[in-house]
């Protein structure tokens, strides 16, 4: 028989495939219902009295009696703390002078039976551990309360005596707390979003201490996270507190913002290159060579809170204007725009203008140049495109007026030494608008006021021209969209000389004239060009062009590697800051990792498909497709020997791999998890895994023995691990915010002495922490500079820099680590508050 499906094979099988959804489904809900109804009996038999669940004159057995588990004082009777909500009633010990051991009290009488509950998940789903996977050691088992013979009815007024009412009241909680747990199982199914599931409303994030010195609980949207503390470590109160002693400097930002906006590019008096991208204004100064050995470097202004949109520059060569968009802060209230008047010599802010004044943004900004640049003319993105004229030295507005026709078709203009205007339009023409003598005759030219008009034209570009540059020498450089040509104008609009950029550059988006011969050439695939009509141009900046998401660093080479939605992918040398090479990959890359050998490095793509590239010839010498969904993570093993690929179809795909990475064959899947896996990391010895997935599951695979789930995450709790980007797990679970709804951090890496762990959030933050962060609320030194979310954070090789990935703004930045540890020296004693980043930053 062929392999073609029949008529109606295809639904069946859909309906197949979502009845076992559903069981598995009901099945995680069953085991909710058995650890929930667990507990309630458990917390029943600790609030009864040891002699009345003991039958007169019946010893307890000896083997009820058990030790203190490892890391707990061994002087402890449990008791029951009400912290104020119905999933908060939880067990804590006490110190109390009794003997060494903790005893399990009495057997139950006769008739009462012992409940078997199934372990519970560490993320938002729960697993049966069964007879060959128990608890943790020293976990009261639950036992039934004794049965009375002469239950009142519900309603009877005399149905509890006053020593039975906390008893009843605690059972109705316990209940209560058990429902709220079935509530949680299922959220997926509705999206996830069920307030009623959640201790403290939607979204909230809560952290509980379960049986101190043994486990911590916390809740995201309503879902129990359960996680075990390592058996080393006997209370939390030992942990470290307060932010680290290292911090964060910015070194250099990569990319340029080309793409989407004009007039964006100057040289200041002082001979450095002034542009943007993201919320950095970046002051770059070109040596011998692309920032590197010739004595190149960066400065930057950081004091906007969004994106910067528009650049001027004053008169004097010194002062600069920078506007930035409307945007939102973490709680969704919004931030309005502003114009920054900053000194470009000392990176302070001189004036802050029009702030409430603005609307959507500041498109574009101009100094006076007949009085010095005492004046600023601003125009906004509203619907009217308002332009105002302020008092730079005040901060008053003068005087506005509505642009009720947007310019359409004249992208750039200059105004020539005689008085002359040139003007580029969006069919490749220059026009040259001369001045005439005022005319009586015609309606609206009378008086004294001279009028323009066209004096010449030429048909310069084809495509629109995007920028218009007059030089020192009086001639006018015109860059086109189209065609990529960069042409030299005389006098009379006399074509003198011309080039063409690389069709990989993209087109001409701004000029600067530079120092003597020298240009600067801003283009739309966001690159900074430096050169000459006669001799060519070489970038100096790089950048991608679209949302980025994949990051890895080099296991021995202060290197790293990117790759994104355009479909890039980029490896960058953080000595020289400058591009090594990049390749088209025709597909969405979204994550990568280096093999412990840097000889080659595995891509994953978002259609299923992962590459393996040697690194030296770019070569691919891998191509595997594994199911139709994106892939979310890639990370070799320590050791070289395997590789795991986690995909959105739930299932982490092992491969095996050879000494040099170039051949890998299908070893096994680690299949258990009920969402798409987000993050995962290898333990030390290469043997097991532990994964995130998207409904907060922290699930461990032991791959060597045949890619099985550990039932029992307790025994996990004191293995190392080879990395930690995992954003869920004990050691880190204090990044977390309150009021987080699972998704605000998107990246996590602690760094390779273990001191530090790094974290990329939602809110266009990079936070450091002191590792490890296992304490609720712990504190961080923040760092902002992003204008997007913060997709992705990784040191390198021997924790000198920290690389972070901006989101929409396809921005890439590079921190040098600072102080204990770090590459410099030690910072001032730290604070207990999270600092914010400074205003500006002088470093180079």
């Amino acid at each position: 028989m062929d392999g073609a499906a029949g008529p109606g094979e295809g639904p069946a099988r859909e309906a197949l495939q979502s009845l076992s959804q559903r069981l598995r489904v009901q099945e995680q809900e069953m085991e909710l219902v058995k650890a929930a109804l667990a507990e309630a009996l458990r917390l029943l038999r600790l609030q009864v009295p040891p002699s009345s669940l003991q039958v007169s004159g019946t010893p307890a057995p000896p083997g009820d009696s058990f030790a203190a588990p490892p890391g707990l004082p061994p002087t402890c009777t449990p008791s029951l703390v009400s912290r104020g909500t119905q999933t908060e009633t939880e067990v804590e010990f006490k110190t109390s002078p009794g003997p060494p051991g903790l005893s399990n009290g009495p057997p139950a009488p006769q008739g009462a039976s012992e409940e078997p509950s199934g372990t519970q998940s560490e993320g938002g789903g729960s697993s049966s551990s069964g007879a060959g996977s128990p608890g943790p050691p020293g976990i009261l088992r639950p036992l039934q309360p004794p049965q009375r013979a002469d239950t009142p009815r519900r309603n009877s007024s005399s149905s509890s005596s006053p020593s039975e009412r906390p008893r009843q009241k605690l059972s109705r909680k316990a209940i209560s707390s058990a429902n709220l747990l079935v509530r949680s199982g299922s959220t997926e199914s509705r999206g996830g979003k069920d307030p009623l599931s959640s201790p403290g409303g939607p979204g909230s994030r809560r952290s509980n201490y379960n049986l101190e010195g043994i486990s911590v609980k916390m809740f995201l949207r309503g879902r129990p996270i359960t996680m075990y503390i390592p058996s080393g470590i006997r209370s939390l109160e030992e942990l470290p507190s307060g932010p680290p002693p290292e911090t964060l400097c910015l070194d250099w930002v990569y990319g340029y913002r080309g793409r989407d906006s004009r007039s964006n590019l100057f040289v200041l008096r002082s001979g450095e290159v002034v542009y943007f991208i993201a919320c950095v204004v970046v002051l770059y100064r070109p040596g011998g060579g692309p920032g590197g050995p010739g004595g190149g470097g960066q400065r930057h202004y950081r004091g906007h809170t969004d994106c910067v949109r528009c650049l001027a520059v004053h008169p004097d060569g010194v002062r600069v204007a920078s506007g930035q968009t409307a945007g939102v802060d973490k709680d969704g209230k919004p931030l309005q725009p502003v114009v920054h008047i900053w000194d470009s010599e000392t990176l302070l802010k001189l004036q802050e203008i029009g702030l409430g004044a603005f609307e959507r943004g500041v498109g574009a900004l101009a100094f006076s140049a007949a009085d010095q640049g005492a004046f600023l003319c601003v125009v906004d993105d509203s619907n009217e495109h308002m332009l105002s004229v302020w008092d730079c030295s005040r901060g008053v507005k003068l005087a506005e007026i509505k642009k009720y026709k947007k310019p359409k078709f004249i992208p750039c203009f200059v105004f020539l030494p005689d008085g002359d205007i040139l003007t580029g339009d969006s069919e490749g023409n220059i026009l040259t608008w001369g001045r005439s003598a005022s005319d009586s005759k015609t309606p609206g030219r009378g008086g004294a006021k001279e009028t323009y008009g066209i004096v010449a034209q030429a048909h310069a570009h084809e495509g629109s021209i995007f920028a218009l540059c007059l030089q020192r020498d009086g001639t006018v450089l015109s860059g086109g969209g189209r065609d990529r040509r960069l042409v030299q104008w005389g006098p009379g609009l006399v074509a003198l000389q011309e080039a063409e950029i690389p069709e990989h550059f993209g087109a001409v988006r701004a000029i600067a004239e530079g120092l003597g011969s020298e240009l600067l050439v801003g283009t739309t695939k966001n690159a900074l060009l430096r050169g000459d009509l006669a001799q060519g141009f070489s970038p100096v900046i790089q950048g991608h062009t679209d949302e980025l998401w994949g990051l890895c660093t080099h296991p021995s080479q202060n290197r790293f590697l990117t790759c994104g939605h355009d479909r890039q992918l980029c490896l960058w040398d953080g000595e020289s800051h400058a591009l090594a090479w990049s390749i088209d990959l025709k597909e969405t890359g979204l994550c990568a990792d280096f093999h412990p050998s840097g000889a080659v490095v595995a891509v994953g793509l978002n259609t299923g498909r992962w590459l393996v590239l040697d690194t030296e010839t770019r070569e691919i010498v891998s191509d595997v497709i594994d199911g139709n969904e994106q892939l979310s993570v890639v990370r070799y093993s320590p050791d070289g020997l395997y590789l795991a690929i986690g995909s959105h179809d739930n299932v982490i795909y092992i491969y095996s791999v050879s000494s040099d990475g170039a051949k890998s064959s299908r070893f096994g899947r680690c299949m258990g998890h009920s969402s798409f896996i987000t993050h995962l990391d290898w333990s030390k010895d290469g043997n097991f895994i532990m994964s995130n997935s998207g409904d907060y599951e922290i699930l461990y695979w032991d791959v060597a023995g045949g890619c099985k789930q550990l039932k029992n995450r307790y025994e996990s709790r004191d293995r190392e691990w080879a990395t930690y980007t995992c954003v869920l797990g004990f050691h880190v679970y204090g990044v977390w915010p309150d009021g987080s709804d699972g998704t605000d951090i998107n990246s996590l890496c602690r760094s390779h002495n273990e001191r530090v762990v790094a974290v990329a959030d939602d809110f266009c933050k990079v936070h450091l922490f002191q590792y490890p962060c296992a304490r609720a609320k712990a504190p961080s030194r923040m760092y902002g500079g992003h204008g997007s979310h913060v997709t992705s954070v990784r040191f390198t090789h021997d924790d000198s820099h920290l690389v972070s990935l901006g989101g929409k703004d396809a921005s890439i930045f590079q921190w040098r680590v600072l102080g204990a540890g770090g590459a410099g020296p030690a910072p001032a004693t730290p604070s207990r508050t999270p600092s914010l980043s400074p205003a500006s930053s002088l470093d180079v």
